[in-house]
């Protein structure tokens, strides 16, 4: 694995003043993944864009832990609807007369 593809905990949570416990806090409800890389959590740079959604949702609308976890399940259930609706729109364009 390259080092490059990970972000250290410490230097992710000074960058966004946020405590590393808000980082652990995320792992313990399954919001972000969370690596040990030589002795030093890391964050795989694929999960800092949703740490960063969550870090805003948090400090800007004052969103609770359960409350991140909620949204998050819903926003996941509507990107995968959103998928099984494309993929039924394709099947019904074979269907439709040219």
């Amino acid at each position: 694995m390259e080092s490059n593809e990970y972000i250290p905990v410490k230097v992710f949570c000074q960058h966004h003043s946020i405590e590393i416990a808000f980082i652990d806090t995320l792992q313990e409800y399954n919001l972000v993944k969370v690596i040990t890389i030589e002795q030093e959590e890391c964050l795989p740079v694929s999960e800092v864009s949703e740490a960063e959604r969550m870090i805003r949702l948090h400090n800007e609308l004052n969103i609770n832990m359960e409350g991140l976890d909620a949204v998050f399940h819903l926003l996941e259930k509507m990107k995968n609807m959103q998928t099984e609706i494309e993929d039924l729109k394709n099947r019904l364009r074979f269907y439709e007369p040219l």
